[in-house]
């Protein structure tokens, strides 16, 4: 009977290193993949302390970002407003997170399943800079929306805006609506400032105002909190 036993042990041990050489190799799969600008391992692990719902969402994430990594930007785009808009409920902070304004990192979105405009604009941001698009193609767009259509009521809202040269018209990501469109086709939206990692401006173009992490306490928290959760 030792025999027998030796080779089960034998057996469970072989089983088990050949479970983690799939997980190894999964892991320098995921950190050799082109252009890409976030940590694989310490975005599961910053949603498996979140909780269940967040791992599950990290990990479709993760797909998502690595299908996304043979597409085109304009097709990035797409994919990624897709992938936020089907899956986040559009609430008001108070409804998700009692509290006035509260600016949620991806994981924390992901945790919930609910956010309002600043956090789906977040995500959308961290993730397509995940798929290497650089910060400069990208601002975080504070607009004033017309909500109703002509003459209706205006209201504060953010969307994410995508330059493919910094003169092109950009495309806006917006989770009010499914559709990537140019801004000539969101006449509803009215620029007040914008902003990225890189520089803060007032509307969308012209001299900078200022540095966003000084002078945006939020944006300095928020990017904090997507840095120690694995994004760049």
């Amino acid at each position: 009977m030792r025999p027998a036993r030796s080779s089960a042990a034998a057996g469970a041990a072989q089983t088990l290193r050949r479970a983690v050489a799939v997980a190894l190799a999964a892991l320098l799969l995921a950190a050799a993949l082109p252009g890409q600008a976030w940590d694989a391992a310490l975005l599961l692990q910053a949603a498996q302390r979140a909780g269940p719902r967040a791992l599950a969402s990290a990990r479709a994430l993760q797909a998502q970002l690595r299908s996304g990594a043979e597409l085109d930007e304009a097709q990035q785009m797409v994919a990624i407003n897709q992938f936020f808009n089907r899956r986040i409920v559009f609430v008001d902070d108070e409804q998700a997170w009692g509290t006035a304004d509260h600016w949620a990192s991806p994981v924390e979105l992901l945790d919930k399943g609910r956010g309002d405009c600043e956090d789906f604009a977040i995500a959308k941001y961290f993730s397509l800079l995940a798929l290497g698009v650089p910060p400069a193609r990208l601002r975080l767009v504070y607009v004033r929306a017309e909500i109703g259509g002509p003459g209706g009521v205006q209201t504060p809202h953010m969307v994410l805006a995508h330059y493919a040269r910094p003169d092109a018209e950009p495309l806006i990501l917006d989770n009010l609506i499914e559709e990537v469109r140019p801004a000539s086709r969101r006449p509803d939206l009215t620029p007040v400032f914008s902003f990225n990692s890189e520089g803060l401006w007032q509307g969308t173009a012209g001299a900078s105002a200022g540095d966003p992490v000084a002078r945006l306490s939020r944006w300095r928290e928020v990017l904090a909190k997507a840095r120690a959760e694995g994004f760049r």
